[in-house]
C-alpha cells in the first residue's frame, strides 16, 4: 500500500513548507495540495493558488512525488494547463502526478466569474481536456476541433520528463465520470467519506467501465483520500484503523489529507503505514 500526505494551501507559507519537508524526509510516496481559490471550510481564510504552490513543492520536496488533488477542469484552458504541468514536471525532475477532475465548488466559480456548467457538461469538458492535454504532451504538432476546445497547429515544447507523460490521476464516482477515468486515467481516486463498502462498489463499477471502453482494469491504480483532523482527539487513530479494510477491498494507495497541520509525531506515525 502506497501512502501519501496532503495539506491544502490554506495555511501560512512557512507552515506549508515545513509540512512538505517533514513529509519528504519521512518517505511518503507523494505530497499533495489542492486546487481551490476559496477555503472550503472558511471562505474568509487564506488560500494560495494550487499550481504555483505546486511549483514551489517541486523545489522544496526532493524525493517524494508531488501533485494537486485535484485540478478543476473549468479553471484553466487545457492547453495552458498542459504547459503548466510540463513546467512543474521539469522543475521536480519528473516527479509530477497530474491530478484532475470535473470541479464542483460553485461559490468560487460565481465569485470569479468562471462559468459553472451542468455536471454532465463538466464531465464532457474533462474528457475533451484530457484528450487535448495528452496530444500536446506526446505530439509534435496538434490539431483538435472539439465542442469546448480547439487546437490549430499547436506546439508544446519541451515535452514532459516522464514518458509518455506524467501519470494522470482522476477523481470521481458517477457513471459518466467512471467512463472518462477508464479512457484516460492511470489512477482513480475518490474520498472515503462514504466508507469502505461504498468505495468498493464504485471500485467494481470502474472495472465494469474499463471493460465497456476496452481497457484492462488492472492498468488503473485504485486509491482513496481520507480526511484527518489532528485537532480532534482520537479521530486520526480511528480513521487510520480503516486502511487495512480499504486495502482488502482493492485499494493500492491512500492519501492522508490533513485538515490541520499535524505534529511531527503524528506525521511519523502515518509514515510507518506504508
Amino acid at each position: 500500500m502506497l501512502v501519501s500526505a496532503k495539506l491544502a494551501p490554506t495555511f501560512d507559507y512557512p507552515i506549508l513548507e515545513q509540512f512538505w519537508r517533514f513529509a519528504d524526509e519521512l518517505g511518503f510516496h507523494a505530497v499533495w495540495n489542492y486546487d481551490h481559490f476559496y477555503g472550503l471550510t472558511d471562505p474568509e481564510g487564506l488560500t494560495f493558488e494550487g499550481w504555483t504552490s505546486l511549483a514551489a513543492m517541486g523545489v522544496v520536496i526532493r524525493k517524494a512525488r508531488i501533485g494537486c488533488m485535484v485540478t478543476g477542469v473549468t479553471y484553466r484552458n487545457p492547453a495552458i494547463l498542459a504547459k503548466m504541468a510540463v513546467t512543474v514536471d521539469h522543475i521536480s525532475g519528473g516527479r509530477l502526478e497530474f491530478g484532475i477532475g470535473a470541479a464542483w465548488h460553485e461559490p468560487e466559480h460565481l465569485g470569479y466569474g468562471v462559468e459553472f456548467p451542468s455536471p454532465g457538461k463538466r464531465v464532457a469538458m474533462l474528457d475533451e481536456a484530457l484528450t487535448v492535454i495528452k496530444m500536446l504532451w506526446t505530439q509534435d504538432v496538434s490539431d483538435f476541433d472539439g465542442s469546448f476546445y480547439k487546437l490549430a497547429e499547436a506546439r508544446s515544447v519541451p515535452k514532459p520528463v516522464q514518458k509518455p507523460h506524467p501519470p494522470i490521476v482522476v477523481g470521481g464516482t458517477q457513471p459518466k465520470m467512471l467512463r472518462v477515468i477508464a479512457r484516460h486515467a492511470d489512477e482513480w481516486n475518490t474520498p472515503g467519506l462514504a466508507g469502505v463498502d461504498e468505495w468498493a462498489k464504485v471500485n467494481s463499477a470502474l472495472s465494469e467501465a474499463c471493460e465497456e471502453v476496452g481497457r484492462d482494469p488492472s492498468q488503473i491504480r485504485r486509491s482513496v483520500q481520507l480526511f484527518l483532523h489532528p485537532s480532534q482527539e482520537g479521530q486520526v487513530d480511528a480513521l487510520l484503523e480503516t486502511i487495512p479494510l480499504y486495502e482488502k477491498a482493492g485499494c493500492e494507495h491512500v492519501v492522508l489529507s490533513f485538515y490541520q497541520p499535524p505534529s511531527r509525531e503524528q506525521l511519523e506515525r502515518c509514515a510507518t503505514l506504508s
